[in-house]
């Protein structure tokens, strides 16, 4: 259900998130050296693509193939190649481990939310990060996308939690003005966490 949902929602020709990168994961990726980035939920592939032209080794996945489809032909005319699976959020495995793991708009429902992002800090090498934007409760006062279901917003504490084992480095309620195609356009709330995993003796 929810693959045809996403599917329907990227079936024009146009990205529906835009072709630029999301601003607080460019600001991110341009502060360290390239390294291993793994995006779940990547979508149009608008984020990951960026991420390859600065020379990181790329891998995503979602559950919309139409998504999959223009982030590949996205990447195809940007010289660069990413690795995108088909598959749901809860099936995905890999024997790799990233250097970064970046959740932008990965919103997933309460029951298995914190499960997920165990997981995605298990994935982490040592000294790897996880970066994250989402939409924090107060987003239900605007327009400018995101889910309309309260459970599936994000906050603070609920992130402290969830990678509790990792040592957080930024955990913050921000709204400022969304220009991410017609998907996220004017005044939002997010929150925007990055946590890192200590590297043991």
């Amino acid at each position: 259900m929810q693959a045809e949902f996403w599917n329907q929602k990227y079936q024009e020709s146009d990205y529906h998130y835009g072709l630029k990168p999301n601003r607080f994961l460019q600001l991110l990726l341009e502060s360290r050296p390239p390294g291993r980035l793994l995006f779940p939920a990547e979508g149009e592939g608008r984020n990951a693509v960026y991420a390859a032209k600065l020379g990181w080794e790329v891998y995503a996945f979602d559950q919309s193939e139409r998504g999959r489809a223009k982030a590949l032909e996205l990447a195809e005319e940007q010289g660069v190649e990413l690795h995108y699976e088909i598959c749901d959020a809860r099936e995905f495995k890999s024997e790799l481990r990233f250097d970064v793991i970046a959740l932008i708009y990965a919103h997933f429902p309460a029951e298995f939310r914190k499960e997920l992002h165990q997981q995605y800090a298990d994935l982490l090498k040592p000294g790897g990060e996880i970066w994250l934007e989402a939409f924090a409760p107060g987003q239900l006062e605007f327009q400018s996308g995101g889910p309309k279901n309260p459970e599936m917003l994000y906050n603070p504490e609920m992130l402290e939690a969830d990678f509790s084992e990792l040592q957080i480095r930024q955990s913050e309620i921000k709204r400022y003005q969304l220009d991410e195609g017609p998907g996220h356009q004017g005044l939002g709330e997010v929150v925007r966490f990055k946590a890192y995993k200590v590297v043991k003796d």
